[in-house]
């Protein structure tokens, strides 16, 4: 095992801790955790996993900054889409519903991975804080009816609907 799997093994253990110790001592772990692969210098990944702590815990405006320096450092990988997907989220909770919008439909057009469902949620939650309700509820329903057992196609086609 090379020495980043196992620094993501230990990292896997120390995020199976939250909610079982206190909120400060997850993210102490988790900032001395990130300390071991940025050693003192900017790093994409220590940047993200910090922010996650922060907002997993709470603390989105501490989250925020956290983002953006892991994506402007140049995240890649699923970890990118998910800084995106979580920003976006952050920035919802912090008021800036626009900008999670912009941030959201960017990722919807331009990419397409296992996080497509969770874009169209998180995307939802946007557009229903801004009264979008009809738009919300028609992408939840579109994402929603790629697991039903039946009547896929008939709520897959009913979402359209909702915003023609």
């Amino acid at each position: 095992m090379s020495d980043f799997e196992l620094w993501e093994e230990e990292l896997k253990t120390i995020w199976n801790q939250l909610g079982e110790i206190s909120d400060d001592d997850f993210i102490k772990k988790i900032k001395c955790h990130t300390e071991k692969i940025s050693d003192g210098s900017p790093n994409a990944i220590a940047d993200f996993e910090r922010a996650c702590s922060y907002d997993s815990t709470g603390f989105e405006e501490k989250a925020e900054p956290l983002y953006r320096s892991a994506l402007h450092l140049g995240l890649t990988g699923l970890r990118r889409r998910r800084a995106r997907i979580q920003l976006a989220s952050t920035l919802r909770n912090n008021g800036k519903i626009h900008e999670s919008i912009e941030i959201l439909r960017e990722e919807k057009e331009n990419y397409s991975d296992e996080l497509d469902d969770a874009v169209n949620a998180f995307l939802a939650l946007s557009l229903s804080s801004i009264n979008k309700d009809k738009e919300a509820l028609s992408l939840a329903l579109m994402s929603l009816s790629t697991y039903l057992p039946r009547y896929n196609k008939s709520v897959y086609n009913y979402s359209k609907k909702i915003i023609e």
